[in-house]
């Protein structure tokens, strides 16, 4: 049952953001921040500590994606886009803050209403199996 749950909202996710989160597949993992307050000191918070991360980010090809409401942006500078009304699947009303992690196969790796570690984002990461064989072939 967990893992037709998975499979259905990974399907809606692509749905949703199809022109945005297909291209990334089998190129970069995606983690996806949202909320429905971006002045909330969980998001912001969230937002500050990854990007003080840019390099770790990069070498785990990892692209970012904010989501509040029915805006979003990918990355740090870039300014909010309008999206579908299907981005508000993304966005835990009830609990604020929602991490989700796509790897690169295109399913949920993560999914947490916390704050994200570093270090258990990287954990996370490094233990997949193609990180690991993106790791051996970089030696």
């Amino acid at each position: 049952m967990k893992s037709l749950v998975v499979v259905v909202f990974v399907f809606i996710m692509f749905q949703g953001f199809s022109q945005d989160f297909k291209k990334h597949q089998w190129k970069n993992r995606v983690l996806i921040v949202s909320t429905i307050d971006n002045t909330s000191s969980d998001f912001l918070k969230q937002i500050d500590l990854l990007k003080n991360l840019n390099q770790e980010l990069k070498e785990r090809k990892l692209i970012i994606y904010q989501i509040v409401n029915d805006k979003y942006k990918v990355g740090f500078s870039s300014n909010f886009k309008s999206s579908n009304s299907t981005s508000k699947k993304y966005v835990n009303t009830k609990k604020g803050l929602q991490i989700t992690l796509i790897g690169l196969d295109g399913g949920v790796k993560l999914k947490q209403n916390s704050v994200l570690t570093a270090e258990k984002l990287f954990a996370i990461i490094d233990g997949m199996p193609m990180r690991k064989r993106e790791l051996r072939k970089n030696k």
